[in-house]
């Protein structure tokens, strides 16, 4: 693969652009899809040119190097490419509340991994932060905003092990992909991923997770909660009391 231009050689706006589309394909720097794009669109690139993109054409080009990504990645990152984002509504939604350990009974704390706004749309090994929130079946909170700080030339394992150390005081992790070794480092984290590949906003998410926690939570969640065996089974077979 030969050099792209940098993105700084080209507007904010499209760099911008590139960037939040590269944090939306797995395994993907900037130089990775700025090469891709310049083989897609040809040199000079332009926010036009990114306007006019297709999930087809970035899916061949480069003798199809994301030809392995699934397509609701790409249909992301093409939202991304075309400036498809608010940034202003994206502060807002993130700002976190005051919290205390304590202040929700009966609640766990539960991780997403997020690039924009209050929204499931990262990718464990690429996304910019980590969002949490504290919840329980009435309450559900934002108490903290994790950015990712890692060098760049660390190697991918302490990549791994930095991000985990990031959401170890979680019980759930929220993700849109993770790879197997990363998510065997969760889970003996003592957190339990959750894949959700479709970018939703993270309010639809907890709505649902407080929906299982006020009835009958799955076997899965049934163990976080600290249910025995005996009342897993009871919950995955939706035995009466």
């Amino acid at each position: 693969m030969s050099a792209a231009p940098s993105v700084a050689e080209f507007s904010r706006e499209a760099a911008l652009r590139v960037g939040l589309a590269a944090r939306a394909l797995p395994e993907t720097t900037p130089a990775r899809l700025m090469y891709v794009l310049v083989q897609a669109l040809g040199m000079p690139l332009s926010e036009d040119k990114l306007n006019r993109l297709t999930v087809k054409n970035l899916k061949l080009a480069a003798e199809g190097e994301f030809s392995e990504i699934e397509p609701v990645y790409l249909k992301q990152a093409i939202r991304y490419l075309k400036g498809d984002y608010d940034t202003d509504l994206a502060d807002d939604a993130v700002v976190p509340q005051p919290y205390q350990e304590g202040d929700i009974p009966g609640s766990i704390r539960v991780a997403f991994a997020s690039n924009i706004g209050a929204r499931l749309d990262g990718h464990f090994g690429s996304c910019t932060r980590f969002l949490i929130y504290q919840v329980s079946a009435t309450e559900s909170r934002l108490i903290a905003v994790r950015p990712i700080e890692e060098p760049l030339e660390v190697s991918r394992d302490d990549r791994q092990v930095y991000r985990v150390s990031l959401i170890k005081d979680c019980q759930i992790l929220y993700v849109a992909s993770i790879g197997g070794p990363p998510a065997g480092r969760v889970i003996n984290a003592g957190v339990y991923p959750l894949k959700h590949p479709q970018e939703v906003e993270i309010e639809a998410l907890l709505t649902r997770l407080q929906t299982m926690l006020a009835g009958k939570p799955p076997p899965w969640l049934a163990k976080i909660l600290g249910a025995t065996p005996e009342q897993r089974v009871r919950f995955d077979r939706g035995d009466e009391e």
